[in-house]
């Protein structure tokens, strides 16, 4: 899915907002990666196709791409979607009356042509993460024709037929799209496949990952689960089930008694949960619980008590580590209630593909710790891309990276298809190439690293510009920026919003 935030081959931060930004951190993670996909091809290797952006000019929308050329006018009222970065189709609202809420909208390709014309509506397939964050269907398209719902896919096959009341992206789930028929929901994958036909009132995702399988709920209220494939693995008599699950054991409550079952059903332990008011956690055999007081513990599968439930909330870290929460406050505990991290932190959290942790006192500069709680590196965290293995670190005014094993790489190791790389000089910035050459003379106040496109971000005096992949000076420093969080250019237009609903580029 296209994702819209901000981390992989980000701009430079502009340290005079960073404060109001560095706490959303793992937010900010999840934006990069999937920008950092569409733009390279996942090996830090520049791509040379067309990539396409929303721009706004004058109040208007349109479309350019990575070279920076106009492709559509910012002609439109409404922010143009672009479903998939790497292919030229724009889904445009127009006619938008806002007293009936009514529209219109159309596909236009890159050479302004109307297509997919054989249908009434043309729109994104939206989806939110739990942070969110909007993303879109890369390659599934939601159409309207005689007043039904269907798909179609990127180059316009119809994937799904017509015959829907509705259809939408189960939030914060993968590759999973509801639909509505006759007042029933049911589910097909973004191929158009019927994974689930319409016969539940809802159906919820058992994890992000479509693969995790669906908690499906009867007219009558009553739980179950069916997987990716359409096989039911628990059936539909329980009270609730809960969205955990850990080597094939599912939380789920009957005769208002929380238990661990298995895939037949068959209950691995009950006992210890009849006096637990919910169930918040499951993992390595062992329960996050929450009493009546709604204080929070931990207990393992065969009942013996882990954590006491004294505390405000707990989450996973590392094995037998334990994020808790008091009064506010993060640390980290271990078997028997062993505080190992005192809880003096703003914000603790645990980076599980990467298999740290990162923990701020003061929601700016983060400790990143190792998984012996060793404090390996301080400084503000800007971007922990878990694909390429690396970390991004504002550390003495500069821009440091480091693998997960904490040790320093420079950034010619990690963006090996640059043509330039950041240098400074008697507090000066310029540019160097591969061999260590100036390219770009010391001649700048601040400077941004070279995007994936080619382009960085100059300042001189206080104003913002940019030069290109041969360190020409496309777009003369011209631009105050002291307001934006991030500073990027594509050609001569810049980066005007990181709202995870409407990333554009204006000038």
């Amino acid at each position: 899915m296209s994702r819209g935030k901000r981390y992989n081959g980000e701009a430079k931060l502009n340290m005079k907002k960073v404060l109001a930004v560095v706490v959303a951190l793992l937010v900010i993670v999840m934006f990069v990666f999937v920008i950092y996909k569409l733009v390279t091809n996942g090996k830090g290797e520049r791509m040379t196709n067309n990539y396409y952006f929303t721009s706004f000019q004058d109040n208007k929308y349109g479309v350019i791409n990575n070279k920076g050329q106009e492709v559509i006018a910012p002609s439109y009222q409404e922010y143009i979607v672009i479903p998939n970065n790497r292919t030229d189709i724009f889904l445009c609202t127009y006619d938008v009356d806002y007293s009936n809420n009514t529209y219109k909208t159309k596909a236009l390709n890159s050479k302004n042509e109307e297509v997919f014309t054989d249908y009434e509506n043309i729109e994104p397939i939206a989806n939110y993460d739990s942070n969110n964050i909007i993303s879109y269907e890369q390659n599934a398209i939601k159409v309207q024709k005689n007043g039904k719902y269907g798909i179609i896919n990127i180059e316009g096959r119809e994937i799904l037929p017509c015959e829907y009341d509705d259809l939408y992206s189960l939030k914060n789930t993968n590759n999973s799209i509801l639909v509505e028929k006759d007042e029933k929901i049911g589910l097909v994958d973004s191929t158009g496949k019927v994974i689930i036909e319409p016969q539940y009132k809802e159906i919820r995702g058992l994890g992000t990952d479509y693969t995790s399988g669906y908690i499906v709920i009867t007219e009558d209220n009553l739980y179950g689960i069916v997987d990716c494939n359409n096989q039911k693995v628990l059936d539909t008599k329980y009270q609730d089930i809960k969205s955990l699950t850990d080597n094939g054991i599912y939380v789920v409550k009957e005769n208002n008694n929380w238990e661990l079952v298995q895939r037949n059903g068959e209950v691995t332990f009950s006992d210890g949960l009849k006096n637990v008011k919910d169930v918040l956690g499951l993992k390595n055999g062992n329960v996050i619980i929450q009493n009546t007081n709604n204080k929070v513990g931990v207990i393992s599968n065969t009942g013996e008590t882990i954590l006491n439930t004294v505390y405000d909330d707990i989450k996973f870290a590392f094995v037998d580590s334990y994020i808790i929460e008091q009064n506010g406050k993060y640390g980290i505990a271990k078997r028997n209630d062993e505080i190992v991290l005192n809880p003096t932190y703003t914000t603790i959290n645990y980076i599980q593909t990467a298999d740290i942790i990162e923990a701020s006192e003061d929601g700016i500069t983060s400790n990143l710790l190792n998984n012996n709680l060793e404090t390996k590196l301080t400084g503000i965290v800007t971007e922990i891309n878990t694909s390429r293995g690396y970390i991004k670190v504002r550390q003495d005014n500069e821009n440091k990276y480091y693998n997960f094993r904490f040790e320093e790489r420079s950034e010619k190791d990690i963006n090996t298809s640059n043509t330039l790389f950041l240098d400074k000089q008697n507090d000066k910035y310029g540019y160097v190439d591969k061999d260590g050459k100036v390219v770009v003379d010391y001649q700048y106040d601040d400077a941004t690293e070279q995007n994936e496109y080619g382009y960085a971000a100059v300042q001189k005096d206080g104003k913002w510009g940019a030069i290109n992949e041969k360190g020409e000076e496309i777009v003369n420093p011209q631009y105050d920026f002291s307001n934006n969080i991030n500073i990027d250019f594509i050609g001569e237009w810049h980066l005007g919003s990181v709202d995870s609903n409407a990333t554009y580029y204006t000038k």
